[in-house]
């Protein structure tokens, strides 16, 4: 089976890793064309896992149409700021009934969209009928390094996400099935900004039960996105859902903690950022988390908090304080409707 995978960061480099290592024909596409030259000579990513060592036959190229030509599979990995643009590229090369699978977790800016959306707006109509989308809890070091993993595939047709279901699964990276595609795409989006906030909490130097009230009240907010959205409820208690927002709001991987960490602290976000070599998708899905949910007149008080943080340089502290002394709400009617 040839696979083609664009985008060679952590993620994009560990899945694309992860099918060679199965034994698939997997081209991985590098933006960076000296990146490139490097992984195929060294057998590793220097940039994004440099300690991973790749396997001999994952062969890596700067040329988008050499990874996206015929290719039974497409595994789309960039930012999710950029997959339109990636994509609006690699449309012309690729063929008629390539399966193609986003991997990419995030909202757009401007557009509002998410990444099923701009592939369902932006691809040729004969090649959205094959696509998917791989979410759930799962940092790239670990499952480079072969610590067990559970993952979901998403698809509007069940075979579809089955069939993906069997391409990537291995011993110990196990994927289920689900076919609430835009409840998939919504948790593995609002995860991020919620991990940002927990990151917050944590650099304000408050304990477990802060992060506790906000993994439980960002989960609500995932939720009653997803839903005014169109999706399912219960495919937030799942592994896109409460998996993902446990895994990157407690984890020290979690490069959206580590934002929220260092703005706790009083570091300016563009300090934060102009240190890091790798994306935390959490900054501009805040902005467009907040301005979906002022679009559709839903609450969103922790998310809002949080673009205020970013993007108002709101302190904190306040933001915290302004949080805690909202009108008090029963539970059960607060998880549904903020």
């Amino acid at each position: 089976m040839k696979i083609g995978v664009i985008g060679a960061g952590s993620w994009g480099t560990t899945l694309a890793n992860l099918l060679a290592g199965k034994g698939y024909n997997v081209t991985l596409w590098v933006y960076e064309e000296d990146l490139a030259q490097r992984i195929g000579k060294n057998h590793i990513n220097d940039v994004y896992l440099p300690d991973i060592d790749l396997e001999p036959t994952l062969k890596a190229t700067s040329d988008l149409a050499e990874a996206a030509a015929e290719k039974e599979m497409l595994l789309l990995v960039p930012p999710s700021q950029v997959m339109r643009q990636v994509v609006e590229q690699a449309i012309p090369h690729i063929s008629f009934g390539t399966l193609i699978v986003s991997a990419s977790k995030g909202i757009e800016n401007d557009s509002l969209e998410l990444m099923s959306e701009v592939l369902e707006e932006t691809l040729p109509k004969d090649l959205r009928r094959q696509l998917a989308y791989l979410s759930g809890p799962s940092f790239a070091r670990e499952v480079a390094q072969g610590i067990p993993t559970a993952v979901v595939a998403a698809a509007d047709d069940t075979k579809r996400a089955q069939r993906v279901q069997e391409i990537f699964s291995t011993p110990k990276f196990r994927v289920y099935s689900n076919d609430d595609v835009i409840g998939v795409e919504v948790g593995g989006a609002l995860k991020n900004v919620i991990a940002l906030a927990a990151g917050v909490a944590d650099g304000l130097g408050f304990g477990f039960n802060s992060r506790a009230a906000l993994i439980t009240r960002g989960l609500a907010e995932m939720s009653r996105l997803g839903v005014a959205l169109g999706a399912r409820p219960e495919t937030f208690s799942g592994l896109a859902g409460m998996g993902d927002l446990v895994l990157t709001c407690t984890g020290d991987l979690s490069r959206n903690r580590s934002v929220g960490i260092e703005l706790g602290k009083g570091k300016r976000l563009s300090d934060i950022l102009g240190g890091m070599k790798m994306v935390a998708e959490g900054v501009k899905t805040t902005l467009s988390a907040y301005q979906l949910a002022q679009r559709l007149e839903i609450e969103l008080p922790i998310t809002e908090q949080t673009y205020r943080i970013i993007y108002e340089e709101k302190e904190p502290r306040q933001a915290v304080s302004d949080l805690m002394l909202r009108d008090l709400k029963s539970e059960r009617d607060d998880f549904a409707n903020g």
